[in-house]
């Protein structure tokens, strides 16, 4: 990451000049239309609405006096920038790369407008105004660096402050020179200038006359550090962090051992951002290998390896803490496998996709298939049941079902991700006076709604064979899940009629499987109403007894 006083930024233009001042052109340096291309330059100043240049780079109302806000401050801004530029030049004077950016700062400010509105980047120029990469530099004609960036003219000694005087760092606990402001760190969604911790003036937040950071001392050694890695953890190529709706996560271990890098990388494949379509399950089966590993000793961690997740909000001006976990890393891999167990249910589909990924585990619960269109507080709190191994949320099981029911299917569109939602769940509940759910049918199992999902199965399977179709699922479906008494009468009595077409071998096998799950039905007969909890294992065990037709070879023998 960066040295002490120096940041990674993104400079959206360049203003390419030759060793006689003399404008040239602009130089792109966007990559599309969001980002730009980094540069390794002195940390950006905390501003408010003071006046105060950066270091030989800055936005447009600095660099050439432009703004499309026009709000009076522009030559006022432009005259504090070239100041800054000539007192750098003083205290390097031989360096050729400044005495060509004074000769530049000769002109007026008007004069130098009029000659960069002549380049053909400049409508470019004015359209991103505003943006996070509309920072400007210089760059010599013919060399590869900008002067931003030269180390040789770098001043990177910590700067005497004439703020607040000496105080205890609350990071810290040493003490330091406390900062005034803190550096931005945007996450999506807020302003540019956004920042994890600031402080509103004159609105209460003031104690003993003590203004903006003074009141909560940081110190400038600890306010770089936690920012610099901040903002690494929150760049565009970082692999640790993940985006859910309008929430931004980072994740870290504290260790840099492989077993914590393992852990990271893992992580990072679970949460469905890298793709392998070569073998979709691939990266899932991976991140259960790492984590397997790290739970069971096999790949060595320490005892005071931890890992940490945090959970990013945009709130206008500020960012707010959405989510906070801070766990062991061994005790952090067991609620992963946790999870992966409570997931996992049989899948006979050839093309099989991992849905243990948070946005597969979203998408399944909306109409859209679509993880941004969860509602917003939904996100945070499947995170924390992942992380944390806490019951999984009332709404996502409740919305799993609502799908399943406006589909009345369960064995595509994302059904067996709401399969494993509703077995999640329930096996998370502190319930004793059901069985856990099975990955595959359980033929133990004597939950009434659990039965009457596998008889549905088992007489839609009969329909299907005997007809090449199946009407009863689209027609009974919801009713047999809510109000089994309603409807299962007439459900057995079509099936008598279906069973008729089949042939002996198929009819006995079938009337076994019927008799073996009616025999389990209670003595006063089908129930009269299954909550919404046995409704869910209605799903299961029709979804169950259907995997298990298709995996089944007695069905095949017996008709043989």
């Amino acid at each position: 990451m960066p040295a002490y006083g120096m940041e990674e930024k993104q400079i959206g233009f360049l203003l390419v000049i030759d060793h006689s001042g003399k404008f040239l052109r602009f130089e792109d340096c966007r990559i599309d239309k969001d980002t730009a291309k980094t540069f390794l330059v002195k940390k950006m100043i905390g501003r408010t609405s003071a006046v105060a240049p950066n270091y030989l780079y800055d936005n447009s109302s600095y660099v050439f006096g432009y703004s499309t806000k026009e709000n009076g401050k522009e030559q006022q801004c432009f005259d504090a920038f070239k100041a800054e530029v000539e007192s750098i030049a003083q205290q390097f004077p031989e360096n050729d790369d400044l005495k060509a950016l004074c000769l530049f700062y000769e002109n007026s400010r008007d004069e130098i407008l009029n000659e960069l509105e002549r380049d053909t980047l400049w409508s470019e120029v004015i359209k991103n105004l505003g943006k996070k990469f509309s920072f400007f530099s210089f760059r010599i004609e013919g060399d590869t660096k900008i002067i931003a960036q030269k180390r040789e003219i770098l001043q990177l000694e910590v700067p005497v402050s004439s703020g607040d005087g000496t105080s205890i760092c609350l990071v810290s606990g040493i003490k330091g020179v406390p900062v005034e402001t803190t550096t931005a760190t945007m996450v999506p969604g807020s302003q540019a200038t956004a920042k994890l911790v600031s402080f509103q003036v004159s609105s209460g937040y003031d104690s003993y006359g003590k203004k903006k950071g003074y009141n909560a001392p940081i110190s400038e050694a600890a306010e770089f550090a936690y920012t610099t890695a901040l903002n690494t953890l929150l760049s565009k190529n970082s692999r640790n962090k993940f985006s859910v709706g309008t929430r931004t996560f980072v994740f870290w271990a504290s260790s840099s051992e492989k077993a914590a890098l393992q852990a990271e990388d893992a992580l990072f494949s679970m949460l469905g951002f890298v793709e392998n379509t070569d073998d979709p399950n691939a990266n899932i089966e991976n991140v259960r290998k790492v984590f397997n590993g790290i739970y069971s000793g096999s790949i060595k961690t320490s005892l005071d390896d931890k890992f940490y997740i945090l959970g990013l909000a945009p709130n206008a001006a500020r960012i707010a803490v959405a989510y906070w976990s801070e766990t062991t890393l061994r005790d952090f891999a067991g609620m992963i496998l946790q999870h992966f167990d409570d997931m996992e249910v049989i899948d006979t589909r050839k093309e099989k996709r991992p849905y243990m990924g948070l946005r597969d585990i979203l998408g399944a619960v909306t109409l859209s298939k679509k993880h941004t269109d969860a509602t917003p507080n939904l996100p945070d709190a499947v995170v924390k049941s992942i992380f944390q191994g806490l019951p999984y949320p009332y709404t996502l099981f409740a919305s799993a079902i609502r799908r399943i029911r406006a589909e009345q299917e369960v064995s595509f569109y994302g059904g067996p991700c709401r399969v494993a939602i509703i077995k999640a769940y329930l096996n998370r509940l502190n319930d004793t006076n059901n069985k856990k759910l099975d990955i595959m049918l359980d033929e133990e199992n004597t939950n009434q709604g659990y039965l009457c999902g596998r008889l549905f199965a088992t007489l839609e399977k009969i329909q299907e064979d005997a007809n090449h179709m199946s009407t009863i699922r689209e027609r009974y479906m919801n009713a047999a899940s809510a109000t089994p008494a309603a409807v299962f009468a007439t459900l057995l009595n079509l099936s008598s009629h279906h069973s008729e077409k089949l042939n002996a071998g198929a009819k006995i096998y079938y009337e076994k499987i019927k008799q073996e799950i009616i025999d389990k039905i209670m003595s006063d007969g089908f129930p009269a109403h299954l909550d919404l909890q046995d409704q869910g294992r209605f799903f299961v065990g029709y979804y169950h007894q259907r995997q298990d037709f298709f995996t089944s070879k007695n069905v095949n023998n017996e008709q043989e």
